[in-house]
């Protein structure tokens, strides 16, 4: 997923204004690992003037917190009567989103393999999940209150944290693009021996992550956006085309869509 455009290039779709959004405006968007949510709702969200929740960062920086008590996560029942406890700090500045727990900035250490490794025990807890989807939404109607409109993505967002969101989306990608920007996200670079040591991560983590929710099809009313043959500009573009029309239950077709 490219970001950079060619010098000679006029003004990409994502540099045009983008229409502002009506009040209390909820997008959500969902996808699974490598398809660019965190991304591409990040710019929406800045284009838009919009308040932003990576959902995902929470349960990761929970799974930090887990960690350094010394908590087993192999210990479900623990992990669930723990949670709630934890004391974590989440940022919704598009410009500057913050994620800690403690007092302590997790902007980088919740991306560290360590934690990429560990996340699913966590996230795939139903307790914590009741838990976090308490404060995800708590975190939305703060977003809304501040800034009249929200950008939320993670997992569940289209379907059980706000499934009345007034856009919903499945970001999605082919497996081979979603690899290779992963591997580009963690390793700086997107060759052969790098994809491949994302692959096994990056599958296994969705494998497990989809029995307790679902992100690779489309619920009823959720626009379905492949970026598989888009580059960044293209994406964000094709998101706030959506967020514009307060799109209608369909997929999206057109120049690298399916």
């Amino acid at each position: 997923m490219s970001t950079d455009p060619p010098a000679t290039r006029g003004p990409s779709p994502a540099d045009m204004p983008a229409r502002m959004p009506p009040r209390r405006l909820v997008v959500a968007i969902d996808g699974p690992s490598g398809s660019g949510k965190s991304s591409v709702s990040r710019a929406v969200a800045r284009r838009l003037g919009a308040a932003y929740l990576d959902t995902g960062a929470m349960y990761r920086a929970l799974t930090w917190w887990l960690l350094d008590e010394g908590v087993d996560l192999a210990d479900a029942e623990l992990v669930g009567r723990l949670s709630p406890t934890a004391p974590l700090e989440v940022g919704l500045d598009p410009e500057r989103p913050r994620i800690g727990a403690g007092g302590v900035d997790l902007a980088v250490e919740v991306r560290s393999e360590r934690i990429t490794a560990a996340v699913s025990a966590v996230a795939t807890n139903l307790v914590v999940r009741a838990d976090m989807r308490r404060r995800q939404r708590e975190l939305i109607d703060v977003g809304v209150a501040d800034r009249g409109a929200i950008v939320a993505e993670g997992r569940d967002i289209t379907t059980v944290v706000a499934p009345d969101a007034q856009v919903r989306i499945l970001l999605t990608a082919r497996e081979e693009a979603r690899l290779a920007r992963r591997s580009l996200q963690d390793k700086g670079t997107a060759d052969a021996q790098a994809v491949a040591s994302v692959r096994e991560a990056v599958v296994a983590r969705d494998a497990v992550d989809s029995t307790v929710s679902q992100f690779t099809t489309a619920a009823d009313g959720v626009v379905t956006v492949d970026s598989s043959e888009l580059d960044f500009d293209q994406t964000v573009a094709a998101v706030l085309s959506l967020v514009a029309a307060r799109s209608r239950p369909a997929t999206v077709h057109g120049p690298g869509l399916r």
